[in-house]
């Protein structure tokens, strides 16, 4: 993802996409197809038992449409709870570690979901999941590379 440089504060987190759960992901693609997002190829994730479709818009926010792969998968309590919809915010960061530490070292309350295991749709980068109290849940997709939160 391209994006300007901005100000990424003291957590050293830069907004990567936004997370959309789907029970199945036509009706989801038909929508952002409409906006004018470009959609991106299926993509199955088995270490994270999701399907992933990665949907890009120049101007606009990248949506990950997430679908579930198996019976039994960590999006059956979000949709169950929640229904389909936007259910997470991503970042990238050069260091996921120290980007938590310093959000706990400011007083957030933050819970690991999963920890970091590699991301298929995101080249073998690794990912991570965070419960932030008073925000909701965060992933973080770690990009060492300059190209990350430069």
């Amino acid at each position: 993802m391209t994006t300007k440089h901005l100000d990424n504060g003291r957590f050293e987190l830069e907004f990567h996409h936004l997370g959309l759960a789907a029970r199945t992901p036509e009706a989801a693609i038909a929508f952002l197809a409409g906006l004018g997002y470009e959609i991106g190829p299926k993509i199955s994730d088995p270490g994270q038992r999701v399907g992933l479709i990665m949907c890009k818009h120049g101007p606009m926010p990248d949506v990950e449409v997430v679908f579930p792969k198996s019976e039994k998968g960590p999006l059956d309590g979000i949709l169950k709870r929640s229904g389909e919809g936007l259910y997470h915010t991503c970042y990238a960061s050069r260091d996921a570690e120290a980007s938590v530490a310093l959000m706990r070292k400011d007083g957030l309350k933050i819970v690991c979901v999963s920890p970091a295991q590699p991301a298929v749709l995101f080249g073998g980068g690794k990912v991570s999941f965070y419960h932030v109290a008073g925000f909701g849940l965060m992933e973080i997709v770690e990009q060492p590379s300059e190209a990350a939160c430069s």
